[in-house]
């Protein structure tokens, strides 16, 4: 039989193989009458081996494969936590360069957690959702709610803070909003994230007691009060263990105590071992032999932990195909809350609804630290000529960061927004100081002349009747970005002699500080005015404008105190071994006392303390009254006074109430955040405000019991316009 032949025969065999093949099975329906958990049963008991495997591990950058012939679909996620990233190529970080995948930039979570407006975090969780709908995904990844605890750490900008109250309460509304739009939201990084640096092969050293109180929080209310969808583990070890498969932390903590019935995903790259990652919890296995970057092996799907490896162990008997069903019952579960929700909405992108949200968190976040001879608002009529100085108004800071970067359809600059409100007849600009392009890996150099920009500011400075220095950090490799961390607290770029230089020929100066971290202010006493702003967004220009000029009253507060010096930080404090580490080992020798807990408890002032802001109105604080003075731990604390706004102009003042134990049996911090409310005034207002406490939040975690303990003793309550500007007190006793 010649060639042409034996192919004629072939395709004839292969076809009536596949009519006969059809015509012998019944076509595979899933009964969508069938209460969900029934139907997971159902799909999981006609999957094969082979289409269970392939479920649990991606096949693209940002997609894992579904089963095709049960028709359950394809799942596909995005970064991140403040926007929808911009598609990618298949099996690559290129940038696909799509014309239809810009987006609206959301000011970073630093800045969400400034405004202590939990509404808000929900309206922009809904705004985020309904895009990544739109843009067909199943799960953003984010947000992110790991502990500030060093003002080094790269990734800071997207998180929540210092503070693990402040973190959940913030995270919980935003996740809700997302989640509403049939999106799941992936908090991460489960845990212990709080560096860059290392962060692929540091083990972390920390006490149950710190783990507990500090560093799970947030987590647990992400699961157990926001009820999330999705998990993403971290990179570093936990007793060591790397954390995307730790007994520990998901076994046991997660899946076990906190109930959670959604999937745990590794970071791209996270996965180590496939007896841990099969045993341990871990349920989709995404970027592994890419580390989250641009080398390794291509298409390698296959390759992962949990695919051929675990197949293979399954098929020796070392490891039972029940590890196997519980990850796919996960991740159906997943589907039928995501894309096989027929009722899911539909979603928007780019809508009026969302440049409105982006605008008002920006807005609301940005924090007044300091206000001589009331500097700010700068009023139209109040300056001829006003110098605007500093790369940091004019740098697009949607873009680099690591795997937070937007494709922003806008973004309006400060510069911009200036104009806008004052005229560019009264507007001067120079750069002053000059960065890089952002990258991911290196420090790219500027291509301008450092001397040059420095003689033009210092020039218009002098030609100015007042000077705004738009500074601080940008996203490029080494400052706000992911990968490594801060080498110090300064000012990058010299920025500091830049404003030295300026200082001398014109005393009129204001400085905005745009990062995510504290950065240290050797120049602080010499000017006027600052004002924290953040990674704002879309609608940067805009927001930052308003404020600057007194259309808006500034209302943020610090989410993360700022320390005078590095050394002064808790985490610092105690040397290498406690930050950095070693490159194996870092050990958290600060404990519990993180942030404002440190400084308030050792006596060692911040520069400017957690929940500091100030206003352009003035707020004042009646008596405080509770319903009684002796509680049961069962009860719960109402507090109540009156807040005016005895000033000038409308305002909101963050109310904040701390909580501290007289006489503990184990150390405590002086006080820790337990309550607070934004409250909205009108000028000359007044309100009654309330705030309830349960008295179980009393209680701390005991490493001998171990457990959570309320001790019998007497509480000072004290409420605060930040932590260190306590305008009331009162004292409540808890019985045993």
């Amino acid at each position: 039989m010649n060639r042409v032949m034996k192919r004629i025969y072939s395709v004839i065999a292969l076809w009536i193989g596949c009519c006969w093949g059809g015509m012998a099975q019944t076509p595979v329906y899933l009964d969508e009458t069938k209460p969900v958990d029934e139907r997971i049963e159902d799909a999981l008991s006609r999957m094969t081996l082979e289409e269970k495997i392939a479920m649990c591990h991606a096949q693209s950058k940002f997609s894992t494969p579904g089963c095709p012939r049960l028709g359950i679909p394809e799942i596909w996620m995005s970064d991140g936590p403040h926007g929808v990233r911009m598609e990618h190529v298949w099996d690559d970080w290129v940038h696909a360069d799509w014309t239809n995948d810009s987006c609206t930039a959301y000011p970073a979570l630093s800045c969400l957690a400034a405004t202590f407006n939990p509404e808000l975090a929900y309206r922009y969780g809904y705004a985020l959702g309904e895009e990544a709908r739109f843009r067909k995904k199943d799960i953003i990844l984010g947000p992110g709610v790991n502990i500030y605890r060093t003002p080094l750490s790269g990734r800071n900008f997207e998180y929540m803070g210092e503070d693990p109250y402040l973190s959940s309460v913030m995270v919980v509304p935003y996740i809700r909003g997302v989640q509403q739009n049939g999106v799941a939201a992936c908090v991460k990084h489960f845990a212990l994230n709080n560096q860059e640096k290392w962060r692929d092969t540091i083990d972390v050293v920390v006490s149950e007691r710190a783990l507990n109180e500090i560093y799970l929080p947030a987590f647990k209310a992400a699961v157990t009060e926001g009820g999330v969808w999705a998990v993403m583990g971290s990179y570093n070890k936990y007793k060591g263990t790397y954390c995307s498969h730790n007994d520990t932390l998901i076994n046991r903590i997660l899946k076990g105590e906190w109930g959670f019935d959604g999937v745990m995903l590794t970071d791209w790259g996270s996965a180590h071992n496939t007896d841990e990652a099969a045993r341990f919890g871990l349920d989709l296995e995404m970027g592994t032999w890419t580390n989250g970057l641009t080398w390794g092996l291509s298409s390698a799907y296959d390759q992962y932990y949990l695919a051929q490896p675990f197949l293979r162990k399954i098929r020796n008997g070392e490891l039972p195909e029940s590890l196997l069903d519980d990850k796919i019952r996960r991740i159906l579960r997943l589907c039928y809350r995501t894309n096989m929700d027929r009722n899911r909405p539909y979603g928007r992108k780019l809508a009026e609804e969302h440049t409105a949200v982006a605008r008002q968190v920006a807005e609301e976040g940005i924090v007044l630290l300091k206000n001589k001879n009331d500097f700010f608002p700068i009023r139209p009529e109040r300056y001829r000529k006003i110098a605007v100085i500093g790369e940091n108004a004019v740098k697009r800071l949607t873009q680099g960061g690591g795997s937070s970067e937007l494709k922003a359809r806008n973004e309006v600059s400060p510069l911009q927004g200036l104009i806008e409100v004052y005229g560019a007849d009264r507007i001067v600009y120079s750069m002053g100081y000059a960065s890089g392009a952002p990258d991911y890996n290196r420090a790219l150099p500027s291509g301008y002349d450092a001397d040059s920009l420095v003689r033009c500011a210092v020039a218009a400075a002098k030609g100015a009747d007042a000077v705004l220095f738009f500074g601080g950090l940008n996203k490029n490799f080494r400052q706000d970005c992911e990968g490594d961390d801060r080498g110090s607290m300064e000012l990058p770029f010299g920025q500091d002699d830049l404003l030295d230089k300026i200082l001398k020929v014109n005393k009129n100066v204001g400085v905005v500080i745009v990062s995510g971290n504290a950065v240290s202010m050797p120049w602080l006493d010499r000017v006027n005015g600052v004002m924290q702003s953040w990674y704002l967004g879309s609608e940067a220009g805009h927001a930052t404008a308003a404020v600057i000029c007194g259309e808006v009253n500034p209302s943020g507060k610090l989410p993360f105190s700022i320390p005078r010096r590095l050394e002064d930080n808790g985490a610092h404090h105690f040397g290498e071994m406690s930050y950095p580490g070693d490159g194996t080992t870092v050990v958290y020798r600060d404990d519990i006392l993180v942030g404002y807990r440190w400084h308030d408890t050792r006596k060692i002032p911040a520069l400017f303390p957690f929940g500091h802001g100030l206003s352009y109105t003035r707020f004042d604080y009646g008596k405080v009254c509770t319903d009684k003075r002796v509680y049961a731990v069962s009860d719960t604390v109402r507090i109540r006074f009156e807040l005016a706004n005895t000033g000038a102009m409308d305002g909101a003042e963050t109310v904040q109430v701390y909580v501290g134990q007289k006489s503990p049996s184990e150390e405590r911090p002086v006080k820790e955040l337990k309550a607070f409310k934004k409250v909205f005034l009108k000028k000359g207002e007044r309100k009654n405000v309330t705030l309830e406490i349960p008295v179980a939040a009393f209680a701390f975690y005991h490493d001998a019991l171990p457990g959570w303990t309320v001790e019998a003793d007497k509480y000072r309550i004290a409420v605060a316009s930040s932590s260190r500007d306590i305008r009331r007190t009162t004292e409540v006793e808890v019985t045993k």
